[in-house]
């Protein structure tokens, strides 16, 4: 059974202390060095509140983030924010766009999405398949009373694999 659209918003940093991917699920999160940042960048390098993600909403019911150098309230940080090889003061992510916060300070934003979620079966779904359903012609029904009551013909008995000597009796 078909569901809504899916989608999810992935940071992977690189940083002096390693790799971290941090899921982006809130309105905002602040980017910096301080240990009150949501997203927390190990390096000296690196403004106390470097940057401002801001989720935003689209006219489908997706959303989308917007990176912004600084505070919402306007002070940008000292090193700026290059974004795809250009320096900008705010910019719409894209999936696979590349930020830069300073030397040796990398984040890449992924945006993984799928249109449409299909549940998985019903481990319980007990759907009957018949041999017409699957382009097979429909065999008369060889039980014993047809047997019996001499319904089949020897064609037949010979297409279930029986022999004359099971209606004769």
């Amino acid at each position: 059974m078909p569901t809504a659209a899916y989608q999810s918003h992935l940071f992977i940093i690189h940083d002096d202390k390693g790799r971290a991917e941090i899921p982006l699920d809130r309105e905002l999160h602040s980017i910096g060095r301080d240990p009150d940042c949501d997203i927390r960048l190990v390096s000296q390098f690196v403004s106390r509140r470097h940057a401002t993600l801001v989720q935003l909403s689209n006219d489908d019911g997706t959303y989308c983030y917007r990176i912004v150098d600084g505070i919402p309230a306007g002070r940008s940080s000292s090193n700026g924010l290059v974004i795809n090889g250009l320096k900008l003061r705010a910019h719409t992510l894209e999936h696979e766009d590349e930020i830069v916060f300073g030397p040796k300070v990398t984040a890449t934003y992924l945006l993984l999405r799928r249109d449409e979620v299909t549940a998985a079966p019903d481990k319980w779904d007990i759907t009957l398949i018949g041999p017409n359903m699957m382009g097979y012609p429909e065999k008369e029904n060889a039980n014993s009373d047809n047997l019996h009551k001499g319904k089949f013909s020897e064609t037949r008995l010979n297409q279930y694999g029986l022999n004359q000597n099971l209606v004769e009796g």
